[in-house]
């Protein structure tokens, strides 16, 4: 075998392009890079190709796009202390000047950051009070001129709050989403860009989430959840009247991005692959991928009709490429890697309740030497055909791989995504998961033993369940930032939408039902755990606090269980420095291998 190492820091640089912006006039697109550097940089381009990606930011932490002026010559970008997600806002130009919007902090979350169409504000929403310099019980609608550096707060809100605000494309009026009712509702709501005439605009329901973008100066896209299906509506601000636009049982839209001539590009999935959509008015009409690459993620426009698409697979780092009105494509940012990646290939199975489970199945070069079940984080999110630096390490060390799309997921609609629900946390979806690594025994590529799993945040909760619940199966598993005991993590995250999250998820707090959130958690029954662990925290997470993992040291230690502690002072929710993943990676082979028997 080669060096794990080198082939450890060899998949830890394997690009990866996060937050990416483009400029309202369609000029200009900026981006994170994760992968080339220690940390996540910003980088820059001409969305006509004619140069090369630019690197804007040196960091100490990594640093991530939140907005690009109109003519992409300024953008806003984030960075935070270890990655503990208490941002620092800066001004960044086009040459990589950048200066501090707001003041390094530890104590408060600021989110979104946006430009007015003119690039002479800046808008932001934090849990604190600049004027008192200290925070406060909810967020708060920040607006800076930029000439005179003078700050206001145009609103006031009070609980859990979870994204920023936006401008009209005139300039009028900010759009921004509340979070009011019962866990997981939220609204749309407006106000002048003074701050007068603070107003709710669109709800879908009482009890369910809502999501918008301006089309234009007049008209808001939303996103709601109908009876059965989400859809795309539209509210016009002339009129004061929301109407559906789309509805199918086979359209599941996730995101907007308004494009020219009032039409819009809706980020569609099918199966979990991205199937974008463009809309006008009600018609919708598929957006044709000609870049060769398994998927498209339409993120910006051009006035003449193009679109700014990050072109994806797990074949090859994700590029960023223009899809010009007449088929063609321009590249304007590809980052190649020195190693060969592997592509899956969708798996179904059957659940014990007889649901059909859909997931993504990768196999090694030769006989798989052992399995890995890499479950992805949220529960709300998925995976897709895209690449991943752990899941191909992995294979690389001869383990097949399975990254299962459990409900509870995003990318199969709306019924899967609700269906979480039904149990709360540690319910059916981890029978899906446990099911889907039986399904890959079955074809020959897994063998009990051998079978290990892996995860950060909701996925280290599963790789927490796995192992205690699953014990007759699961024989290895490596939780990252993952939920130990349910009632820790409700007390401990800091997040302000965290414990909405919680109560959303399980239908209520620890202290409405404190018997559910205990059968779920994985460490009141740690005494089952019969193989080995390897636990990893950042000790700046924020969001599942790192008390999870004491705990859970605590009690392996005590009952003496075979297991790994790897944590990281300069880590949040996840392990992201390159140098760190690179360990992590090595750490994660070593594990394995004394776990499968190799050693």
């Amino acid at each position: 075998m080669d060096d794990i190492e080198t082939r450890a820091a060899l998949w830890a640089s394997l690009p990866g392009i996060e937050a990416l912006h483009v400029s309202a006039d369609g000029s200009w697109v900026f981006w994170s890079w994760a992968g080339p550097h220690e940390n996540t940089e910003i980088y820059c381009a001409p969305t006509d190709g004619s140069a090369a990606p630019k690197r804007l930011t040196t960091s100490r932490d990594h640093a991530y796009i939140r907005a690009v002026n109109h003519n992409g010559s300024e953008a806003i970008f984030a960075r935070s202390p270890d990655s503990c997600e208490r941002d620092q806002l800066f001004l960044l130009s086009r040459d990589g000047a950048e200066s501090p919007l707001t003041h390094a902090q530890r104590n408060h979350y600021v989110f979104g950051g946006a430009f007015s169409p003119d690039g002479n504000c800046a808008i932001w929403i934090a849990d604190y009070d600049y004027t008192a310099g200290q925070p406060t019980s909810g967020g708060w609608i920040w607006a800076q001129d930029l000439a005179s550096d003078t700050r206001r707060v145009l609103h006031k809100m009070e609980g859990p709050f979870e994204s920023g605000a936006e401008f009209s494309p005139d300039g009028a009026h900010i759009l921004w989403r509340v979070m009011s009712g019962p866990a997981g509702a939220t609204q749309l709501w407006i106000m002048r860009a003074d701050g007068s005439e603070a107003r709710e605009v669109v709800r879908a329901s009482d009890t369910s989430p809502i999501t918008g973008a301006w089309l234009d100066a007049d008209t808001i896209l939303f996103i709601g959840e109908g009876i059965t299906n989400d859809y795309v509506g539209r509210y016009t601000l002339s009129t004061n009247k929301a109407e559906a636009l789309a509805e199918a049982a086979d359209f599941n839209p996730q995101g907007l991005i308004a494009g020219p001539d009032g039409r819009c590009a809706v980020i569609a999935y099918a199966d979990s692959r991205c199937t974008p959509e463009l809309l006008a008015g009600h018609s919708r009409t598929p957006l044709a991928n000609p870049t060769g690459r398994g998927s498209i993620l339409p993120l910006g426009s051009h006035p003449d009709g193009s679109w700014i698409v990050e072109a994806y697979d797990a074949g090859a780092p994700h590029e960023i490429l223009r899809l010009h009105p007449d088929g063609r494509c321009t590249t304007i940012a590809r980052a190649p890697h020195g190693a060969a990646c592997i592509r899956p290939e969708s798996l179904h199975w059957t659940s014990p309740d007889g649901t059909r489970v859909q997931g993504w199945l990768y196999k090694p070069k030769g006989t798989p030497r052992g399995h890995v079940t890499y479950v992805h984080g949220g529960p709300t999110w998925h995976s897709e055909d895209w690449t991943n630096p752990k899941i191909q390490f992995w294979l690389s060390c001869g383990y097949s791989v399975l990254d299962p799309n459990y409900r509870g997921s995003t990318g199969r609609g709306m019924a899967w995504r609700k269906r979480v629900k039904e149990d709360g946390w540690g319910g059916r979806e981890q029978a899906d998961i446990r099911a889907g690594t039986e399904a890959v025994i079955a074809l020959g590529l897994a063998q009990p033993g051998r079978i290990a799993v892996a995860g950060n945040s909701y996925g280290g909760f599963s790789s927490w369940y796995a192992i205690t619940r699953h014990a007759d199966l699961v024989n290895a598993a490596i939780p990252m930032c993952g939920m130990y005991k349910l009632d820790i993590d409700y007390n401990e995250t800091e997040m302000p939408w965290g414990k909405s999250y919680s109560e959303e998820m399980m239908g209520g707090s620890p202290e409405d039902m404190p018997e559910k959130y205990a059968n779920a958690s994985p460490g009141n029954f740690v005494d089952n755990i019969k193989g080995r662990v390897m636990v990893v925290h950042g000790l700046a997470d924020t969001n599942v606090g790192p008390a999870n993992t004491h705990v859970a040291v605590q009690d392996m230690r005590a009952k003496s269980i075979n297991h790994t502690v790897l944590l990281f002072a300069d880590e949040g929710h996840g392990v992201t420095r390159r140098s760190n993943l690179a360990h992590y990676l090595a750490a994660s082979a070593r594990f394995l291998e004394g776990a499968f028997g190799h050693e």
